[in-house]
């Protein structure tokens, strides 16, 4: 094996002359070069994705709706309560804001409430990212 000094490196760098233009000041509107590339994801959905991916940014939300979508059915809030080391109001506060994404569903019985995965909210999220 053959190694290289920096001094046999340096016998190969070739110098360049690079022309300085001045920097020039564009129009309003006009760029200053054209994108490699464009999002294929349009505004609004974007906007939706990013509702959902910020309600699933907590690691209690991203718990709670795993225990909910491996659930066959409806669970009630007592039962989740339970799983975490939070009080049950945290625990309604996390379901309300997985909720107001549509993430999360709730149906009332009497005073309790019982909550599930909407399987179709993460259809949309978990196409992009996959």
């Amino acid at each position: 094996m053959t190694t290289v000094s920096s001094i046999d490196i340096c016998k190969y760098i070739v110098a360049v002359d690079l022309e300085l233009v001045p920097k020039q000041k564009r129009a309003p509107g006009v760029r200053c070069c054209e994108p490699l590339v464009y999002p294929d994801v349009e505004a609004e959905r974007a906007q939706r994705m990013a509702v959902i991916a910020k309600a699933l940014g907590d690691p209690v939300r991203v718990q709670l709706v795993d225990v909910l979508r491996k659930h066959a059915g409806k669970v009630c809030v007592c039962e989740l309560v339970p799983l975490f080391d939070l009080s049950q109001p945290t625990v309604s506060h996390h379901l309300k804001v997985l909720r107001e994404a549509g993430i999360v569903g709730a149906e009332r019985r009497g005073l309790w409430a019982y909550y599930f995965v909407i399987p179709e909210a993460l259809e949309e999220l978990t196409a992009w990212l996959s």
